[in-house]
């Protein structure tokens, strides 16, 4: 008896997958902006993102922006706020979640299977 619960299958390319970045959504703040820019262009060469996905993603981007937001702001704080800090959780809890459905995580790349894995160079989400 084989026990599949909780294991998610492998990401594979997509025939309708988009090859051009599209422009990041009027309404993202410059924060979800910036992640847009870094994490589109590897989402496209490894042909993952479609247009039915683009809801998906900009709502990944909106989360991570409102963490950097969050974060920048209780920098600024003398006593940080307990409740802007679980707030800042959430999103934190949603962008993991959501990077993973896209393969924007160590794991979630493995199940890709890409073939440029070895290839740093291009790679915006390589930590240098």
């Amino acid at each position: 008896m084989t026990h599949l619960r909780g294991v998610k299958p492998a990401l594979s390319t997509d025939h309708q997958a988009l090859t051009k970045v599209p422009v990041a959504p009027a309404r993202m703040n410059d924060y979800a902006r910036a992640e847009w820019k870094r994490v589109m262009p590897q989402l496209i060469t490894r042909r993952i993102v479609t247009k039915a996905d683009l809801a998906g993603v900009v709502n990944y981007c909106v989360a991570v922006g409102v963490v950097d937001q969050i974060t920048e702001l209780m920098a600024e704080m003398p006593i940080p706020d307990l409740k802007l800090g679980g707030l800042q959780i959430r999103y934190m809890q949603t962008a993991r979640q959501l990077a993973a459905e896209y393969g924007l995580t160590p794991t979630s790349r493995a199940r890709v299977g890409s073939a440029d894995a070895d290839d740093d160079d291009d790679n915006p989400l390589a930590v240098t």
